[in-house]
């Protein structure tokens, strides 16, 4: 199985994996599993930074590509597709980067980890958490 980790699963995964749900850990602690995180997770910590909403995050953000091959996990990149299917999404959550994460998850068919309750409205997206 491919699973895409939300920022929140990022973060936790690198820095406190116990806040992670038992099912969401053990499929990333699984190694015959594939990880993905997306450049929106990346993107929405150097803003998140850059604004002062999460300060502490700052180290994640200077050492992300360490963080995201010790996890040992891919990097998605944002495609044009994946933009227009996050534009064009028919969902009433107006946060961008959750809508680059549902829009990646439905097109390249990952399992988003992720414990925000958001993305079970919008449908189409498995998720485990």
């Amino acid at each position: 199985m491919t699973y895409l980790l939300d920022t929140h699963a990022f973060v936790w995964a690198v820095t406190d994996p116990d806040r992670i749900g038992q099912d969401g850990l053990a499929q990333i602690s699984n190694p015959t599993n594939e990880l993905f995180v997306s450049a929106a997770t990346a993107w929405e910590l150097a803003t998140k930074v850059r604004l002062g909403k999460f300060e502490e995050a700052e180290p994640l953000v200077a050492q992300y590509d360490h963080l995201v091959e010790r996890l040992g996990a891919s990097h998605l990149p944002i495609s044009h597709v994946h933009s227009l299917r996050s534009g064009g999404l028919v969902w009433a959550h107006r946060d961008p980067f959750d809508r680059m994460l549902a829009a990646q998850a439905m097109l390249e068919h990952h399992c988003l980890v992720t414990r925000d309750k958001e993305f079970t409205a919008l449908g189409g997206i498995e998720i485990v958490w």
